[in-house]
């Protein structure tokens, strides 16, 4: 079902290399201002591609991006590769090293009613526009998306271990995560890699926004270009895959945090929480995220001076009014957004996309920190969500609401970019691929 190909990517020439820590950064969606402020000063960094500064961003890094491929910053690999990834990381409350292992390739840009590449969450307008327009100006993919397959065989690992013992990059990166990359230039493995795949749907576990900036530019080009083959680079995605079979598969709960709604008022909506759920004081905000573990619809709920924990009633789930199956409405984030979101606090989920009275923050410290100050009038907290909720949204044809997992660790920009112009992108005559 899935198509992918090897690449030939961009990556920084072997002297500037040395320094890979210096010229990495976060995504795009995670990277703070903190952290931005301080990777701008290295004129070098990867981030002046994938966040980049100024009123007419996306120019300037079309223009950087023609810079340093003038001068050799950025050097084109002569062979496609399939590039190995591995992540060493750990997880609070843990002493376990965990390891994720996954491969990066292009993949060719399926609608979503092809039902090959499966999204499990809604996105958000404004990031997928600007996505599109970076993606327009300097046709360049400059980190990948991560997308999941499932094998219980574990057919590719094999070679994924083997590839990893001879690493072109490693180093620690801003997550204290471990990142190593290797790569895979035998054609014989290679097409072992295309083959296995092509029997695969995907599930897309992060970076739908740079996705369906890939879709949409895609059927852009192709209203361009009413004789196009399908093989043009535009046609293609670059994309990280790892097994959901793994026990390395960590999705962290993310957060929200509510502000700028008129009239707030906390007795009003503790009063209205007890119609639909069990409600409980807590004395020490900073246990409510214990206290809700492992439970089901269970959330934390901080106020600027009270804590308090809240379960839905049993008999409440069958009031929702929201046209899903069973199973979707069933899940921890669709009660939390009906039930409270909507219902409490008088937000549509039409609109709820688009809301700027809706932030997201992953970090428990930061939300609690955010409330007391009066940066947020409150924060809902929320739990884990499992592989097994991800598999049975992707498949239902429903999908979550923006923001609903954090896949960890998140992938490192910086060590490899990749060209779909059509010169760069294309197979040299000397490869098979």
């Amino acid at each position: 079902m899935a198509e992918i190909k090897p690449i030939r990517a961009w990556r920084y020439k072997d002297s500037l290399a040395k320094n890979i820590d210096d010229l990495t950064s976060p995504l795009f969606d995670v990277v703070s201002e903190k952290q931005l402020k301080a990777l701008y000063q290295n004129p070098l960094n990867s981030i002046h591609l994938s966040v980049p500064d100024g009123p007419d961003a996306a120019s300037n890094a079309s223009l950087l991006l023609h810079q340093w491929k003038k001068e050799g910053v950025i050097e084109q690999d002569k062979l496609p590769a399939i590039y190995v990834y591995f992540q060493y990381f750990k997880v609070a409350g843990s002493t376990k090293e965990y390891c994720r292992k996954g491969f990066i390739c292009h993949i060719r840009t399926y609608d979503w009613n092809e039902n090959v590449i499966l999204r499990h969450e809604n996105t958000i307008p404004k990031s997928v526009n600007d996505r599109i327009e970076l993606l327009e100006k300097t046709e360049l993919h400059v980190s990948p998306t991560h997308g999941l397959y499932t094998d219980d065989s574990f057919t590719l690992e094999k070679y994924l271990d083997e590839a990893i013992t001879d690493p072109v990059y490693e180093h620690e990166d801003y997550q204290g995560v471990r990142d190593v990359l290797g790569v895979i230039h035998d054609a014989f493995v290679i097409q072992k890699f295309i083959d296995f795949i092509k029997e695969k749907s995907i599930i897309l576990a992060d970076g739908h926004h740079r996705y369906e900036g890939s879709l949409y530019y895609k059927k852009r080009k192709e209203e361009q270009y009413p004789d196009h083959t399908g093989n043009e680079g535009y046609n293609f995605h670059l994309m990280y895959l790892t097994n959901t079979e793994a026990d390395d598969l960590k999705i962290l709960p993310t957060h929200r945090l509510i502000k700028g709604i008129q009239n707030f008022d906390q007795d009003s909506i503790i009063e209205k929480l007890h119609e639909d759920f069990i409600v409980k004081e807590i004395e020490d905000a900073a246990t409510v995220n214990e206290i809700i573990v492992g439970k089901r619809w269970a959330f934390g709920i901080l106020l600027k001076d009270r804590t308090i924990k809240v379960r839905l009633k049993p008999e409440a789930l069958s009031k929702m009014k929201w046209q899903f199956p069973d199973e979707i409405k069933a899940l921890d984030l669709t009660v939390l957004h009906y039930f409270l979101i909507e219902k409490i606090l008088g937000i549509p989920g039409s609109d709820q996309r688009k809301s700027e009275n809706i932030s997201f923050d992953r970090s428990f410290s930061e939300c609690l920190s955010k409330v007391i100050k009066g940066e947020a009038q409150m924060a809902i907290i929320t739990q884990d969500i499992s592989i097994e909720e991800v598999k049975q949204v992707c498949h239902s044809g429903y999908t979550m609401p923006q923001k609903s997992t954090y896949f960890y660790p998140k992938v490192i920009c910086g060590y490899l970019f990749s060209s779909i112009k059509e010169n760069e992108f294309q197979s040299p005559p000397y490869s098979r691929f």
